[in-house]
């Protein structure tokens, strides 16, 4: 057990060490920045053996403390999240750096030509529970961009995250760039997270990932500014005239692929019209995946014997096999409710009506807004950012979610040939 003021001391050194190694990420060619990516790419895959052994006395110790089966799934690094590692960073080599590119560029009346240019963010702190998976997919992202990256993963994940550092070490070391451009904090201790949110001064963003009381614990006590999701509660509305064998495709895949994760549908909206041949059949599907439905009123005179929704229902973020059901009256009503109890996150209408469909993705504000597809594609990896660092429901900088050019910023730069200012 460290002591407050040895972690302080530790973690102020990491944080000017990672703003030093930031003016030389920031400034390494495209190239340079891929070769870090696929040696940590061929690492990952020399030492899977001993990535996974130390993930299993993570695991060993994660059950012996109880976690749950939700929490495992996240913190179990297996053959499969090795070769998801593995081609994240691929995909994200493969992807087009943005820094140093310009956009909208124009010309000023006395001949000025000015232009925005996409720069790195700088220093950039993540905190996360589980998963540690997400120590590859943030360092990989946050060097693409030319960042540098300081990463606390959770006390549950400690042991395979010091792998994961080891090996991105070794790969920076191999292609000559600085190692403190990613570094894990080497503490299990709460008093580190509270330590790294004090150094506004070396680390320009905090990300935190994880569930709503760790989220509100950072945005509550950072002096950095914070890029955040408090949950995800997401919709899917089923519309009048929508086919119904796709929205019960839809729905059963938003609801059952993955139901622990933050862009699993909780609340289906279902438009009366549709009640008398949907409702019955879809509620069969949940049933036999097991999935528990807490209805309104109208929804239980259809469906009876199920568990009778109450007003803690509708903002509530399940992560299990819960659903809410409503039936709405109109497509206003199922607006009307997403924009009261929705989390801005992920929002989804299965619908045959082109001008319904393109109202939807006007009037509703969340992240990811989607017609006739599942809630579960919204992840950076499924829209083609290669991974993510993480979904951002805020929208100053970034909303939905955040790859490589979310990592980044723009300054303005000006091209002049003697201009004075009269």
């Amino acid at each position: 057990m460290e002591n407050t003021e040895s972690i302080d001391v530790t973690i102020r050194e990491m944080a000017e060490a990672a703003r030093n190694a930031a003016r030389i990420i920031g400034r390494c060619a495209a190239d340079q920045k891929n070769a870090v990516l696929l040696e940590i790419a061929a690492q990952i895959r020399q030492d899977a053996a001993y990535i996974q052994q130390e993930n299993e006395k993570d695991l060993a110790r994660a059950k012996a403390a109880g976690l749950s089966s939700a929490m495992i799934d996240r913190l179990s690094v297996t053959e499969s999240t090795i070769q998801s590692m593995i081609a994240g960073l691929q995909e994200v080599a493969r992807l087009s750096d943005p820094v140093g590119t310009l956009s909208q560029t124009w010309i000023r009346p006395n001949g000025l030509q000015v232009s925005r240019m996409r720069i790195p963010l700088g220093v950039i702190g993540i905190i996360y529970e589980s998963r540690p998976n997400v120590t590859i997919d943030t360092a990989g992202l946050c060097l693409k961009a030319g960042n540098s990256v300081i990463l606390r993963g959770g006390s549950e994940a400690f042991e395979s995250n010091k792998a994961l550092a080891t090996i991105i070490h070794r790969a920076l070391h191999k292609v000559g760039l600085p190692e403190h451009a990613v570094q894990v904090v080497p503490f299990r201790e709460r008093a580190a997270v509270r330590a790294l949110l004090k150094q506004e001064e070396f680390i320009d963003l905090i990300i935190p990932r994880g569930g709503e009381g760790l989220i509100r614990f950072v945005v509550e006590t950072s002096k950095i500014p914070v890029l955040k999701h408090y949950k995800g509660v997401c919709h899917v509305y089923v519309d009048a005239g929508a086919d119904l064998e796709m929205a019960e495709r839809i729905c059963l895949n938003a609801k059952v692929q993955r139901p622990g994760v933050c862009n699993a549908m909780e609340t289906l909206l279902v438009h009366r019209s549709q009640v008398p041949e949907f409702l019955p059949a879809m509620a069969k599907r949940f049933s036999e995946a097991g999935v528990e439905i807490r209805g309104c009123e109208e929804t239980c005179r259809i469906l009876p014997g199920i568990v009778m929704a109450t007003d803690a229902d509708w903002p509530a973020e399940y992560l299990d096999l819960v659903l809410a059901v409503k039936v709405v009256e109109s497509m206003d009503d199922a607006i009307a409710h997403i924009a009261q109890y929705s989390s801005n996150h992920t929002e989804a209408i299965v619908t045959r009506d082109y001008d319904r469909a393109q109202r939807f993705l006007r009037e509703v504000d969340s992240s990811v807004v989607l017609v006739n597809a599942s809630t579960r594609f919204n992840d950076g990896g499924q829209l083609g950012l290669g991974a993510e660092i993480g979904i951002s429901t805020s929208k100053l900088h970034a909303f939905g979610p955040m790859g490589v050019e979310e990592l980044t910023t723009t300054k303005f730069v000006v091209l002049g040939n003697g201009q004075i200012r009269e």
